[in-house]
Order: C-alpha cells, then structure tokens, then sequence
C-alpha cells in the first residue's frame, strides 16, 4: 500500500543519508517515476525532503530530521526474530513483515527494549526446533490462521484428525512449535495442554471468544519437557551394525534410530555402530532400505528376519525371471 510505501521512502533516506531516484526505485522495487511521486508527496505533507542536484546528487532529509517507530507493528518484530531460517519466514507469510522491521530497526540510534509497544516475548509464542531440520513437505493451511489466534490470544475452533478418528475441538492457542519441518501447535484443551500436529487439521476457524494465557506458561520449556517424556515412553530395540563409510552420514539422518557407539570396523571401509530403533520390524525396514550398505550383526532375531525377507523377495523375482511370456 502507498502509505507503508511512504513510510519505507522516508526510512530509507533516514539511514542511508543520500540515495538517487534510481536506488529508491530499486530498493523499493517501483518505477523511478513513482518514487518521483512519493517524495513529492512526502514534501507536500510537511516532511523535509529536498534533492541535491549535480552528478552526485540525490535526495536528502533535512539534517537532524528523524521519524518515530512508535508504529513498528508486533509481527515486524517476531519475522526479525525468525529470520534464522527462510523457509519459516515463508511458511508463516512474514517475509513482507521481515523487510519492514529491518528498515525500521535500522532506523533507530537509540537502544530499544525486546518489548516494543508491549509485543509478547516471541519464545512464548513461536519457537523453533533446530534439531534435524530438514524440509518434510508438509502441508499447513491453516498455519496463518493458528498464528493470529498465538498473536490475538483467541480461541480456535479445528476438526482434528482423519476418517473416523475426526475430533471437533475448541482450543486456546498459546504457541507454535516447528521441528524438521513439522509445524505443531501448543494449546488449552478442556483444561489440558495438547499439542496438536498442524498439517493434521482438516478445518479451523477463529471465534469472537478471546482466552487468559496461563501465567506460569513458557512454551521452550513445555517441549522440552514434552519431547523428553514422549522419547522415554518410546521403545527401545538395540542391534549392532556393520555400516559403510559412505552411508553413516545417511543413517545417522534417520529419524527412527540413534546411533548410541560409533566405531572402526576390521574391515577397510566400514564402520560399527551400535544402534537404538523402536521396534524389530522398524530396523528391518530401515536396514533394508539401505541395501548392501548396511549389514545387521545382531540380535539373532533381526538377522534371522532380514533373512526371511531377503529370501522371500529373491522368490518373487526368480517367479518372475523364470516366468516365460507368452
């Protein structure tokens, strides 16, 4: 819109001292012709802009003239926050936000508080999991709406789940959570916190209700704990592997096994790790999925089950070679 155009006009010839038409136009991504328009606008308004003529000329704020950022929105703050990571600035729509408040924060001398205009600590509000992150192609429609009801403190309505183990809930949404590229949402439920996986919510919607944040709630600590109390109720089924050199860097991507000992094979090129998966038919499709680049040493039962099944699919395709086509 013009009017936030202005503002970003009139912060830029705050910092930078001096810019041409043509650095506006491009910072601006407008025609020269309608940063024309914009200072002159800003000059009819009362603003002391005035342009230096020559070969390096350019436009200029009278000196000592400097705008307040008493209106730097709460959702420019938090996109700055996030700007660790690209992918959640655009999964959360705030890479607009994100330009806004670095202008706008790039304009002000004075130190500031974390707080600006009695925005949220943001790690109450949205936090961000680094551990193993990688993209999950996830997707999260109902992201932007969550995130207004986190910001508004407003009570959602969502149809969580699929087929017959559809819920309809009222939730109170007190934070977002991002991990590997899994989007969840931290919420009072009949009195409870749940935590809910976004990409599962089939429908939601905002009501007119607002809620009271819990005062001893911090969401860093609440996953934390969560996550601990959810791997320790886990299973837990230990084996020992031969893995090549060249494939530990994927096993230890896994999301299922952790390699609890790493160590030097006999063997050139190979490594023993002893790992930890959830269950005996788990580390068998793991360790299948790696064909002749991870080898099982132990427990009896696992080699004896990845025998079975090798054996098994040996058997359908030696039918399907000795089968004559007609």
């Amino acid at each position: 819109m013009r009017a936030d155009r202005l503002l970003s006009v009139l912060l830029l010839l705050q910092n930078q001292g001096k810019m041409s038409t043509r650095q506006l136009a491009r910072e601006l991504e407008v025609s020269e012709r309608t940063v024309t328009r914009d200072l002159e606008a800003l000059s009819a308004a009362g603003i002391p802009v005035y342009a230096e003529r020559g070969r390096e000329g350019g436009w200029r704020l009278t000196e000592g003239y400097r705008t307040s950022l008493n209106g730097m929105k709460p959702r420019e703050i938090a996109s700055l926050l996030l700007a660790a990571d690209r992918s959640v600035l655009e999964a959360l729509g705030a890479s607009e936000d994100f330009s806004a408040a670095a202008l706008k924060l790039g304009a002000s001398s004075a130190a500031r508080s974390n707080t600006v205009g009695g925005l949220p600590s943001l790690s109450d509000r949205i936090y961000i999991d680094g551990t193993g992150w990688h993209p999950s192609g996830e997707t999260c429609p109902w992201l932007g709406l969550l995130q207004q009801a986190v910001w508004e403190e407003r009570l959602a309505e969502i149809t969580y789940g699929q087929g017959a183990s559809t819920r309809q809930r009222i939730i109170a949404p007190l934070g977002l959570v991002v991990k590997r590229g899994v989007w969840y949402v931290v919420a009072l439920t009949e009195g409870s916190l749940r935590t809910y996986r976004v990409s599962r919510i089939a429908e939601a919607g905002l009501r007119e209700e607002h809620f009271r944040r819990p005062a001893d709630f911090a969401l860093i600590p609440y996953w934390e704990q969560s996550t601990a109390e959810f791997k320790s109720s886990l299973p837990r089924y230990p084996a020992v592997l031969l893995v090549k050199d060249t494939a530990l860097e994927l096993l230890e991507q896994e999301r299922y096994v952790r390699l609890v000992e790493v160590r030097t094979a006999e063997s050139p090129g190979w490594r023993v790790a002893e790992a930890e998966f959830h269950t005996l038919d788990s580390a068998c499709r793991i360790i299948l999925s790696f064909g002749s680049s991870l080898k099982a040493v132990s427990p009896p039962e696992l080699v004896q089950q990845l025998v079975r099944e090798l054996e098994e699919t040996a058997a359908l395709y030696e039918e399907i070679r000795n089968t004559k086509p007609e």
